[in-house]
């Protein structure tokens, strides 16, 4: 089978794509042929050696697939699962070839009107959004709601599920293009990020109730835009690590800073199951959709992580084990 791989940390120009040895699933694990790879930030920084992979070189890159199961360890059945399923996985390693072996906790089914490409494109981003509102910050109705980088993959998808919550919800976003995506997926507002905390506090009439903040260096900021008892939901660093609190800052406002990290939610296959039916029934129903920005063929995968850097893209970048591209 070929993979995309590297074997040195640098820019793009390190991943190669090459043969490799065929694999046999474990015990309680399952070959699938993977359709579509999702391609993430993270793939980005485990590239470039921020995040360090696991192991040792050769590394594999990608997470985040779907495809349908060619083999199944001798256990692998008693979980439910037969070879010819549908699946899809948020996080389980080497998902940038044209075969992985998945954990059978990790397999998500697919339903039906949920094809390969689209549970690529979704599942990583949408659960983390999922958790984001549901989790680290229970959105209720009517309140008013932040949202950085939200033309971005994991912020159209907050956009959505907040409006479907019933939230009022600002996107900020760095270019007219982004903020037109983060309007067309129903923000109420769509701002830039020059004097954007004066104009949330205008626009909220005294601050909102959450910011979700996937900037880092915008946290401080993110805590000046919040009303009393708001809450700040920290959950990455796109714009650089963030700087130091003041806790006075949140005693004097009653406010809250929380993080989150999908990897502390996906604690179990059911645990995945479950979150991923909630975020597939709102797929179903319309009111959560994914855009797919482009495709690529996962031999071209240097080409792709150069566009996802360019960050000038909006929505989500494909990986596809063929030579088919969008």
């Amino acid at each position: 089978m070929h993979v995309l791989m590297f074997e040195e940390f640098g820019d793009a120009d390190v991943l190669q794509w090459r043969e490799v040895g065929d694999l046999r699933p474990g015990s309680n694990e399952a070959l699938v042929r993977i359709e579509a790879a999702g391609l993430n930030f993270a793939d980005i920084y485990r590239r470039r050696g921020r995040w360090r992979p696991a192991g040792n070189p050769p590394w594999i890159n990608g997470y985040e697939g779907a495809g349908v199961i060619e083999e199944l360890g001798p256990q692998a059945e008693a979980a439910g699962f037969r070879a010819g399923d549908r699946i899809g996985f948020a996080d389980s390693p080497a998902a940038n070839a044209e075969f992985a072996v998945v954990a059978t906790d990790k397999l998500i089914p697919l339903p039906d009107g949920i094809t390969t490409k689209v549970a690529a494109a979704v599942l990583l981003q949408g659960l983390t959004a999922h958790y984001l509102t549901c989790d680290s910050h229970p959105l209720k109705a009517g309140e008013w709601v932040v949202v950085h980088a939200a033309g971005g993959g994991v912020g159209l998808l907050l956009v959505q599920i907040a409006k479907r919550l019933g939230a009022h919800v600002i996107g900020t976003a760095s270019s007219p293009e982004k903020r037109a995506a983060a309007k067309a997926a129903g923000a109420d507002h769509a701002i830039e990020y020059e004097n954007w905390v004066a104009e949330v506090r205008q626009l909220t009439d005294g601050g909102a109730n959450v910011v979700y903040d996937s900037i880092g260096a915008t946290l401080n900021d993110s805590l000046g835009a919040l009303r009393q008892h708001g809450r700040a939901v920290f959950y990455g660093m796109a714009g650089g690590d963030p700087p130091a609190v003041d806790p006075r800052m949140l005693m004097e406002n009653s406010l809250s800073v929380t993080g989150g990290d999908l990897w502390n939610v996906l604690v179990s296959g059911d645990e995945r199951r479950r979150r991923a039916e909630e975020l597939f029934s709102w797929m179903l129903d319309g009111s959560v959709c994914v855009k797919i920005a482009k495709t690529f063929s996962l031999a071209d995968g240097a080409s792709a992580h150069r566009l996802l850097e360019s960050r000038i893209v909006s929505g989500k970048i494909l990986l596809i084990p063929n030579d088919g591209v969008m």
